[in-house]
């Protein structure tokens, strides 16, 4: 009789642990996965990106660099300051302007796109790059 009570309690210890450990899992997911950039569309002028950011992630801004490949340094930069951090899905258009000494982007060009949330130290929250064509 003794060992079923010891089994009893320990199935139903097991139990809550698992719960209590889904639940915290159920908890945390969504504000781990909330800092995310994802570039959506590119063309000559400007960078779509989908983002999300918590209010506390510190993200001050939007960047974007936009040059080939396999290039040292970035053909076109920009920047969008106006970002919405808390915690649903965002859309940002940013404008990009060619580079000192960097002549304008061609359409139809292979092209690496790289897009952070960066905050006020200039520090990447998230970033991706992506090859794409311009459109």
């Amino acid at each position: 009789m003794m060992t079923t009570r010891n089994l009893r309690t320990l199935t139903h210890t097991s139990a809550a642990l698992v719960a209590v450990g889904a639940a915290s899992v159920a908890l945390a997911a969504p504000a781990s996965a909330a800092n995310a950039i994802d570039v959506i569309s590119a063309n000559t002028g400007t960078v779509g990106v989908d983002y999300s950011c918590d209010a506390d992630a510190g993200v001050t801004s939007v960047k974007a660099m936009v040059g080939e490949p396999t290039a040292e340094r970035p053909a076109a930069l920009g920047v969008q300051n106006a970002v919405v951090c808390d915690g649903t899905p965002q859309t940002a258009t940013i404008t990009i302007v060619p580079a000192e000494g960097e002549a304008p982007l061609d359409t139809g060009g292979l092209m690496q796109i790289r897009a952070a949330l960066v905050d006020a130290n200039n520090i990447v929250v998230s970033g991706q790059a992506k090859i794409v064509v311009l459109q």
